[in-house]
């Protein structure tokens, strides 16, 4: 229930010294707009050229890998940060890419401990993923330009896999890199107009965990995963 919402609007046209538009969606025919032609002329070759030189700015480690290698660079990957207890979502693409053996057999086997997030369990999912060593998810829109990896939280997929875990491994098959923010917004605009449901909790994450706030002095790793690896994946 919004109450007042008229009164409110109304009040605001007047401050503008126009009567309110109830009809007519405002058009924003902009005359410049660089924000469409940044990067956009960049192959996905270039894009990851960018994407590279960003991770590094980041202090994010980057591997890349071909779909048959994806298992075994995962496995090397979280074995380097110390091995589990791992936080995962439940997500398709694990199968998709190969990795179901790894995770639900090979893992397992060697008594790693591995949570896949069940929205019946509630808030135990957010208990494990906060006492995970590694948490794994998959990026759905990754941009080149800042380094970022998009996140759609769902049933299966909370956030905290990506903010809780002492280090976060963030898989991206190459297919989901844009050049920047813009796209990533156009693409939930779009799917938006289409009439899709879109998740109501996006996420932007860009590398460990930072804060500059103290005299401007950057330190890594201060609330959420100490360290961040993103895996880039050949799928086109």
């Amino acid at each position: 229930m919004i109450h007042h919402r008229d009164a409110f609007l109304n009040n605001v046209a007047k401050q503008l010294g126009r009567s309110r538009n109830t009809t007519v969606k405002p058009e924003r025919n902009w005359q410049f707009r660089p924000q469409d032609k940044t990067l956009t002329n960049k192959t996905p070759d270039e894009l990851m050229t960018i994407f590279r030189d960003q991770c590094r700015l980041i202090h994010t480690e980057l591997i890349e890998t071909t779909g048959e290698k994806l298992a075994d660079v995962l496995e090397a990957t979280v074995n380097l940060y110390g091995g589990g207890p791992i936080s995962l979502w439940d997500d398709p693409r694990y199968t998709e890419f190969g990795l179901a053996s790894l995770i639900d057999e090979t893992w397992p086997s060697r008594r790693v401990d591995v949570h896949k997030w069940d929205a019946e369990q509630g808030k135990e999912n957010i208990a494990r993923a906060e006492q995970a060593n590694v948490g794994i998810t998959f990026s759905d829109m990754t941009l080149a330009e800042s380094g970022t990896v998009v996140l759609f939280s769902s049933t299966g997929k909370g956030r905290t896999v990506s903010l809780l875990p002492k280090q976060y491994i963030a898989i991206i098959p190459k297919s989901t890199i844009v050049p920047r923010m813009t796209q990533a917004a156009q693409e939930i605009s779009r799917r938006v107009q289409a009439g899709e449901t879109i998740p109501s909790c996006i996420n932007f994450v860009t590398g460990p965990s930072n804060s500059a706030d103290i005299e401007m002095n950057l330190v890594v790793g201060v609330h959420g995963p100490v360290k961040a690896a993103y895996i880039v994946v050949e799928d086109r």
